[in-house]
């Protein structure tokens, strides 16, 4: 794609990094085949190509954004399908990202769009303000029929029926390896799956434990700044990824890490692209090097000495559901459906395994009627399969998907755990029970 930016804008690091990513764009249009947004809108301008258009003219004019843009940028989901089927590397991630940053600098939305943003910006990345708003969403959720906004109802139907109480594994501090240490790693324990969740992070605790693993809970570490990154609020994302980064280099400056063990696909994408975004920061050195041993769970146990486990299953047949951040922003196809049949599970797959759940961060709140389309396309493919149970590695897609479904929907290393001598999941438990 020809650009036309001048000497001086190109000045600008973030503008000769989109320039150069808008270069590598062919115009082919491979990505609206994969595109979940095209296939339900069918509108050229929400398709990777079609806001690609959008934002060069937006940033190549130095205008501020004008409505119109903002829609077509508001409903990308970030799956990042697109950059999986591109065919010329196009790193579509990067280029939008700098447009919602360009957007929350020129383009003052709607008050009410401006209030649901700052609440959930001070919100879901703080456990504790997150579970008190649960609790408030609970208590009025019978009431939703009141609610005019369908984003506030959205933020209603997105309260569990039940809140888990706190896990103190969660809690700065070390885990010893179960008998002689493999590794040193520090577990990323997160803030909204901390308070939807808490199995996970225990279960993962308990395998990497097994298998060898010290595990690491490191002290100043939370949200990995994903929401607001994906708001276009930089220094917010930046001020709160930068704890991380401090907590994590001071382990690995200290006894060493081999690896940032991340169990939330979402989170994961982002604290690889640490490097890429403190670049240009006084951080730029250590958050180079945490992206750089920064790995999905399934990374890390591929890497360790998983039993296998044949006839475990139960005759358990599992769906795998693959988390768009795991898939598309990690490239992580195989490793979680490997290690389900290592530990005796049988696993099927929905079809179009690679089309987004509609989860995607906040986006079921801020754009619920396509979020809900998604994910009825999605539940209805992974019923299709008639399984026990579902299995995923994002939180998101989890609470997304189990809103839509009476099948239980598990993390991955949760299965991994009881297969490996832990508990039953929570969800095959209350599903035995009902």
């Amino acid at each position: 794609m020809q650009t036309n930016f001048t000497p001086e804008q190109l000045k600008d690091p973030a503008t000769a990094h989109s320039n150069g990513i808008l270069r590598n764009c062919v115009h082919c249009g491979f990505c609206t085949a994969t595109c979940p947004t095209y296939q339900v809108l069918g509108d050229e301008l929400d398709s990777p190509r079609g806001r690609i258009y959008l934002i060069k003219d937006m940033l190549e004019e130095g205008r501020p954004a004008d409505e119109k843009t903002v829609k077509h940028v508001d409903r990308c989901l970030s799956c990042l399908a697109c950059m999986t089927t591109c065919p010329s590397g196009v790193n579509y991630m990067h280029l939008v990202d700098h447009a919602r940053e360009y957007i929350e600098e020129t383009y003052k939305r709607p008050l009410t769009e401006r209030l649901l943003r700052w609440t959930l910006a001070r919100i879901l990345p703080y456990p504790m303000r997150f579970r008190v708003a649960m609790l408030g969403a609970k208590i009025a959720k019978p009431f939703k029929r009141f609610v005019p906004d369908a984003r506030l109802r959205a933020m209603l139907d997105m309260a569990p029926k039940t809140i888990p109480p706190v896990s103190r594994n969660d809690d700065p501090q070390v885990f010893p390896a179960i008998g002689p240490r493999k590794k040193r790693v520090a577990l990323m324990t997160g803030c909204a799956q901390r308070a939807l969740n808490t199995d996970i992070n225990d279960a993962t605790i308990r395998v990497l434990r097994r298998l060898g693993c010290e595990v690491v809970i490191a002290e100043g570490q939370g949200c990995c700044g994903a929401l607001t990154h994906h708001m276009g609020k930089t220094a917010e994302s930046h001020a709160t990824a930068a704890h991380n980064i401090r907590a994590w280099h001071r382990e690995m400056a200290g006894e060493g890490l081999d690896a940032i063990v991340i169990n939330t696909s979402g989170c994961g994408t982002t604290v690889k692209d640490y490097g890429h975004m403190f670049r240009n920061e006084p951080l730029a050195k250590e958050a180079a090097a945490v992206a750089g041993i920064a790995k999905d769970i399934s990374e890390v146990l591929m890497g360790l000495e998983v039993p296998e486990h044949e006839k475990f299953s139960q005759g358990l047949t599992v769906a795998y559901h693959a988390a768009c951040s795991l898939q598309h922003g990690q490239q992580i196809k195989t490793f979680p459906k490997d290690l389900l049949r290592r530990v005796g599970f049988k696993v099927v797959e929905p079809e179009n395994s690679h089309l987004c759940c509609g989860s995607a961060g906040t986006y079921n709140l801020m754009q619920p009627e396509i979020s809900g389309q998604l994910k009825a396309r999605k539940v209805e493919t992974l019923e299709a399969k008639s399984p026990d149970l579902i299995a995923a590695g994002n939180i998101g897609c989890m609470m997304q998907i189990g809103s839509g479904t009476q099948v239980p929907i598990v993390h991955t290393v949760e299965l991994i755990d009881w297969a490996t001598g832990g508990p039953k999941p929570q969800a095959l438990v209350a599903a035995e029970a009902a």
